[in-house]
């Protein structure tokens, strides 16, 4: 698995963002993502399964779907 760890964002406002997860592993990813923006909170719940976790095929990925604002 590559080190680098992004969150693959869809639906709304931050659809088709890619962001940088803090998490070193895949057992250290957070299932629920709160992000701000604006004046408000957005929440993004996992999606699905890590994608590209071999050695040699990029960074690894996770979706996340938008669920809602707070």
């Amino acid at each position: 698995m590559a080190d680098t760890i992004l969150g693959r964002l869809s639906g709304g406002p931050l659809d088709k963002q890619i962001i940088k997860l803090d998490a070193t592993s895949l057992e250290t990813i957070d299932d629920e993502l709160v992000l701000p923006w604006d004046q408000v909170q957005l929440i993004y719940r996992r999606a699905g399964e890590a994608e590209n976790t071999g050695p040699d095929d990029g960074p690894t990925t996770v979706p996340y779907r938008f669920d809602s604002e707070i």
